[in-house]
Order: structure tokens, then sequence, then C-alpha cells
């Protein structure tokens, strides 16, 4: 295995049939802007792809990583793709196709208010929200928000609740979770999944006692 970068010809690249990632036409189209405006992007993971899949021809990877990058960077007319080529068999890949775009950290929210108001300062919002995850309404309510500080809660026992959501669901029940965080004055110094329990707790509470005919409900 190495992670020495090459340039490979756009069309040796085979995508993987098992890749379960999925991305939003909205995501994807964000995705697509920012490598044509800047010509940077992550280098694609790949590995020599199995004869089988190529009838026997030489030459061609298959993608275990990167396989919206390389979708863009096919859409741009790219004619090659920087990438690094992993010697893995088909247990690794696997792994890899089930971990390498599900592993990740969480936001600090002071510094991504900071990052977005930064942003904000040196390009128009709508010009913005073409290029991040939020959407311009989620851009101006974040960047107008001030993180109040608050004396964290008792520890407590907990309960599992476990849920899955879509590409486009996702950063708008983080934004409402955030607000609903501050707007109960929780401490910045609290532990993600507390924060994000107690801020799922005041939604619903709102919701319980406006009722679900105020939410568009029957």
């Amino acid at each position: 295995m190495t992670n020495e970068i090459q340039s490979i010809a756009i069309d040796k690249f085979v995508p993987h049939p098992g890749n379960p990632n999925r991305m939003s036409k909205a995501n994807f189209a964000k995705l697509f802007r920012n490598i044509e405006r800047t010509g940077r992007y992550e280098p694609l993971v790949v590995r020599p792809c199995p004869a089988d899949q190529v009838e026997g021809r030489p030459g061609y990877f298959q993608i275990i990583n990167g396989h919206h990058r390389w979708q863009a960077l096919s859409e741009l007319g790219y004619e090659a793709a920087d990438a690094v080529v992993w010697d893995v068999d088909d247990e690794q890949v696997n792994i890899l196709l089930a971990t390498l775009n599900r592993l990740g950290g969480a936001d600090i929210l002071e510094k991504k208010l900071a990052l977005l108001k930064k942003l904000g300062e040196q390009m128009p919002i709508k010009d913005l929200a073409k290029l991040l995850p939020q959407t311009a309404k989620q851009i101006e309510r974040l960047t107008s928000l001030k993180m109040p500080t608050a004396p964290s809660d008792a520890k407590v026992f907990a309960s599992a609740m476990v849920f899955f959501l879509t590409a486009e669901q996702l950063p708008i029940v983080e934004d409402a979770l955030f607000l609903a965080a501050l707007n109960s004055g929780q401490s910045r110094d609290r532990k993600a999944a507390a924060a994000k329990a107690a801020a799922l707790t005041e939604i619903a509470m709102v919701f319980l006692e406006r009722g679900p005919s105020k939410f568009g409900g029957g």
C-alpha cells in the first residue's frame, strides 16, 4: 500500500459495484462547483481493478473512495485524475467501503460559526450557499448567532435512540439541534451527545406544547 499520488487517465477508473455511498443532487452540484471553481480535490483511493470487471484488460483501477469526485471530474472534462493506489484484497475493500464515507469527527460549534462568518465577509451568502452544505437561510441564521455560556447539567443515566437521516435531512436536523441548544442556554463545554440529546428534547417539548396541527399535522 502506498500513498504516493499518481495521475491516472479518467477512463481507466471503474466504480466499485458494491459502493453504498450515494450523494444527493444538491450536494453533488456543490461538489461539482467546488472542483470547477478551485481545480482542487482530494485524491481518489483506488486499487488495481480485478480482471473479471474489465474483461482482462490491464491498467484499470477500481474506485474505493471518490466515486462522486470521479463523476464530477468526468463531467468537467478532466482527462486524468489524481489518485493513490492501494494493494488491498476484497475483504479489506469491503471494510473500507463501509467506513471511508462514514467515519468522521464533529464540528466545534464556536469555530464553525467563526468560519462561516469569515467566509460570509469574503463572498455573498447566496454564492457561499452554492459551495457549502448549508442553505443561504441556514448560513444567515448561523452567522447571526452568539454562543452563550451556562453551567453544565449533572450526569445522568441515558437510553440510546438510533435513527438514520438522508443527506438532505442531516444538515437541517443538525442546525435545528444547534439552535435549540442555544435557545436553552446550554454550555459550549457539554459533550456533543449530551448537548444533542437535550436539544432534541427541547424541540420535542415545543412540539408537544403547540400540538401537531401547528406543525402541519392532522
